[in-house]
């Protein structure tokens, strides 16, 4: 007979091991001594240690389902339950107890992990739907465009939810993305059919610019170009081939007439610089009129260079208002000549003019007595005011004076 601290074989060969509840029957050995017999069971022990150790490793480091751990657990306890190893059976049923609650630990993680999951899934999904209906209402066809497929993108990376939230907000989802593509293709619709609409009328626009290309009324032309180019502008734009077809068959047209205007208005510009050096002579040979001394051999020559002046054709007009300016200049110093000449020898106007002369001198005597008088008196607020009386009635006396002697007086 043998035995050790966890089994023992007796006489007919019978294997035993020692558990908490006694012991119980391994087997029979007879093909050895009984030693060998120990040392066989306890290595199907350490068979079962090692495969509990290899189990406890797989549930706590790999994502091993809660089924097939319980699944493996079991068929381990199966085999410690046989009791076909000598060992410290109770240990190993001890581990595989806690082996089971590490599993139910780990399956109520993993739940709560896929709930939390579940929740944040469910939650993204709905700023998507969100985000996809404001987009639907978007004109930004290009980049909500964009957006939205990006949208399709991150939903499909998002796990699943139950059957009836997924396909819910799937059909919100993707009624939106509809909703967007009808707007969208109403839209290139329309503006297909404007573009069209635009082409049609700037053909027309073309096929006037053509006809007016070789016209010589140079201002109504041009005035009628402008016209057509904010035409041109209202008609909005067409297809782009057809739109720069169109264009430079437009701008050709207008290049044409304007080129020709251009050289005309060019030569006519050489004839208007002429005729302004001409005018220029003219108006020196009448600045030496001036000052007058004769009004009669002026008046004379002035008539003179007045019609060679009107003989000459237009000037630039830029230069119109400074040339014309001298020659009025010189006009108006002649018609003052004039009317200076006619007041003096006007016998009535110079008898006016003394008389309110006399007038006024009287007037300045009256006042310069009062106001000697006043003063002498004391009274010197009177004398003052008639001092300031007295100060605008001799102005009015200097400027009668001036207009005598104008009449030679």
């Amino acid at each position: 007979m043998s035995s050790d601290r966890w089994g023992r074989v007796d006489e007919t060969g019978t294997v035993y091991v020692r558990t908490a509840d006694g012991e119980q029957v391994v087997g029979s050995w007879q093909a050895g001594s009984p030693e060998e017999a120990l040392a066989y069971f306890e290595r199907k022990y350490e068979g079962l240690v090692v495969e509990i150790g290899l189990l406890e490793r797989r549930v706590k480091t790999t994502d091993l389902s809660a089924k097939d751990a319980l699944t493996a657990i079991e068929h381990l306890r199966s085999q410690v339950d046989e009791h076909h190893a000598v060992g410290d059976l109770d240990a190993l049923r001890g581990r595989l107890d806690q082996l089971v609650a590490l599993v139910g630990t780990r399956r109520e993680e993993r739940k709560a992990a896929k709930a939390k999951q579940g929740e944040e899934a469910r939650t993204a999904k709905e700023a998507l739907v969100a985000e996809a209906e404001e987009l639907a209402a978007s004109e930004q066809w290009r980049s909500a465009g964009e957006r939205l497929r990006a949208l399709v993108d991150t939903w499909k990376g998002l796990p699943r939810l139950d059957r009836k939230t997924d396909d819910e907000l799937w059909h919100r989802f993707s009624h939106a993305r509809s909703a967007f593509s009808k707007r969208r293709k109403a839209h290139f619709a329309s503006l297909d059919a404007q573009r069209e609409d635009a082409r049609k009328a700037k053909e027309k626009l073309v096929a006037e610019a053509e006809s007016l290309s070789g016209s010589t009324d140079w201002g109504a032309t041009a005035a009628r170009y402008r016209e057509l180019m904010n035409e041109w502008k209202a008609a909005g734009r067409a297809q782009r081939e057809a739109e720069d077809e169109l264009w430079g068959r437009f701008r050709g047209a207008q290049d044409v007439f304007f080129q020709a205007r251009g050289e005309v208005f060019a030569e006519r510009d050489a004839e208007q610089q002429q005729n302004l050096t001409l005018k220029e002579e003219l108006a020196v040979e009448a600045e030496k009129l001036l000052p007058v001394t004769d009004l009669k051999a002026a008046r004379a020559a002035f008539r003179s260079v007045n019609e060679r002046w009107e003989a000459i054709g237009h000037v630039p007009r830029d230069a119109r208002p400074k040339i014309e300016g001298r020659m009025h200049a010189v006009e108006r110093a002649i018609q003052e000549a004039e009317e200076a000449e006619w007041r003096r020898t006007n016998p009535e106007a110079r008898a006016r003019a003394a008389g309110l002369t006399g007038q006024l001198q009287a007037a300045v005597d009256k006042l310069q007595e009062q106001a000697d008088k006043a003063r002498a008196a004391g009274n010197q607020a009177k004398a003052d005011k008639l001092a300031k009386e007295l100060e605008g009635r001799k102005a009015l006396l200097d400027q009668a004076l001036k207009g005598l002697e104008e009449f030679g007086g």
